[in-house]
């Protein structure tokens, strides 16, 4: 397999030589002593990683050349990730350089094994960044960007939207509520020949019944009290385009007879009205519900099931992504800080509980948390504090006392690491495999005194 690049960026040759021996059995390594060449190495090598020291010449007691080389690297390649290496008298620097998109930043002396775990958590997300975008470029349709995963749960579901999208068959999109159902219609609306048409949503639960079928099928004037003017319905809005029905296992008995005559014969009539009018239109419908267990207990008509669900698509949630939480996250993250004009990043801790919650809310409830995260947070590395994971989560949230437990347990390891190895922080976190930063972090949460 070949070995990731990385370029090391620093005015001090004896520095640049120690870390090149230090990586070169893991990484495909340059070195760079100022902005010229390192741009020149960057540009031809293309590095996934970059060490950068802040103070380069000609005024290697400013930050100013670093602070500029950094900007210039995400601009050639946004994907890019640095780890910014300074002085603890540059600490307010460093945290100037993440707010300008580094990934990471490293306190001298240079410890190398924490140096190397900073690395690989960082190849780790350009690699997953990469394979986001790589699927992106292989949809081939703009659209599909606001649905991100990377999963095989995922991919499996986009192969099965890139034929469905070819075809004008009604399809049933089942998974649970905060799965991005209506995105997924939306992305087979876009991608289809009646991408040009509209896309009418509808939500059958959110409707009154009495209400309902005029909503969908228009209504004559006269036809019941208040109907002062004939009202076309979803239906004929959503003519030569999508109409998507969502909460599709709410509709009413009488209304599922109206429907399965429409997916029949293309042909509705109006509330109060006698004429037959023909629309063009492809159905889409969703549910989170088991259609399953309606149609046995008589609350859906089987024969309407099998005219929706020509093509069934399950979107899984989002427990079962594995990697797409983070992938999810980064990606809220990057869309909501650039909103509210603030650069942001996820400490370590905070991607930790992302992958150890079950995401009950699914993709609805990451995307609040990620926005509560960059409204909450003073600094530029939101917690897992701040994405609100120390309180109550509610009916459906993960217990609190498995919460009390995995934080019993994850104290008690800190509190072993850290006297196995005589209050010496850097070896600890490099024992817990963590950061010293973060391991800072946990030590102050849980009141965990250095010295025990």
């Amino acid at each position: 397999m070949e070995k990731p690049k990385i370029l090391i960026v620093d005015d001090d040759e004896s520095v640049r030589t120690h870390m090149k021996w230090a990586l070169i059995q893991d990484y495909e390594v340059c070195l760079a002593p100022d902005v010229p060449r390192a741009m020149e190495f960057f540009n031809t090598k293309s590095p996934q990683l970059v060490t950068l020291d802040l103070g380069l010449p000609p005024e290697p007691h400013n930050t100013t050349g670093g602070l500029g080389l950094l900007e210039k690297i995400l601009y050639t390649d946004p994907l890019a990730k640095v780890i910014v290496i300074t002085g603890n008298a540059d600490r307010s620097a460093a945290l100037e350089a993440v707010s300008l998109g580094a990934h990471d930043f490293f306190i001298k002396p240079i410890n190398i094994d924490e140096l190397k775990m900073i690395l690989k958590r960082a190849f780790y997300v350009r690699t997953l960044e990469e394979e986001y975008t790589s699927l992106q470029k292989k949809l081939g349709q703009s659209e599909f960007s606001e649905i991100v995963g990377t999963s095989a749960g995922m991919e499996h579901v986009f192969d099965t939207v890139r034929k469905v999208s070819t075809t004008d068959v009604p399809v049933l999109v089942t998974g649970e509520s905060g799965t991005g159902k209506e995105l997924l219609a939306r992305a087979i609306h876009s991608n289809s020949v009646r991408c040009e048409g509209p896309f009418i949503p509808i939500n059958c639960g959110a409707i009154p019944e009495n209400l309902l079928e005029s909503e969908l099928f228009g209504h004559e004037k006269g036809s019941f009290t208040g109907a002062h003017i004939s009202r076309r319905g979803r239906f004929e809005l959503a003519h030569g385009g999508t109409l998507f029905l969502d909460e599709i296992g709410e509709l009413p008995a009488p209304l599922q007879v109206k429907l399965l005559r429409f997916l029949q014969d293309y042909m509705i009539e109006r509330v109060g009205g006698r004429e037959r009018i023909e629309t063009d239109v492809r159905v889409i419908a969703a549910t989170n519900r088991d259609i399953g267990k309606l149609i046995t207990e008589d609350l859906f008509r089987e024969d309407l099931y099998y005219r929706l669900a020509v093509v069934t698509i399950n979107l899984p949630p989002l427990r079962e992504r594995g990697q797409d939480v983070e992938l999810l996250a980064r990606e809220f993250l990057r869309k909501y800080s650039y909103e509210n004009g603030q650069s942001k990043r996820l400490g370590e801790d905070a991607v930790m509980a992302l992958n150890s919650y079950r995401w009950p809310g699914n993709i609805r409830e990451l995307e609040n948390r990620i926005r509560r995260g960059i409204a909450l947070t003073d600094g530029p590395v939101i917690t897992s504090d701040d994405l609100g994971f120390r309180k109550d989560e509610g009916e459906g949230g993960e217990s609190l006392d498995l919460r009390k437990a995995r934080e019993e347990v994850e104290k008690k390891l800190i509190k072993k690491a850290v006297l196995k190895n005589r209050g010496n922080i850097t070896r600890a976190a490099v024992a817990l495999g963590l950061t010293r930063p973060t391991l800072h972090h946990l030590i102050k949460k849980y009141g965990i005194q250095k010295n025990n």
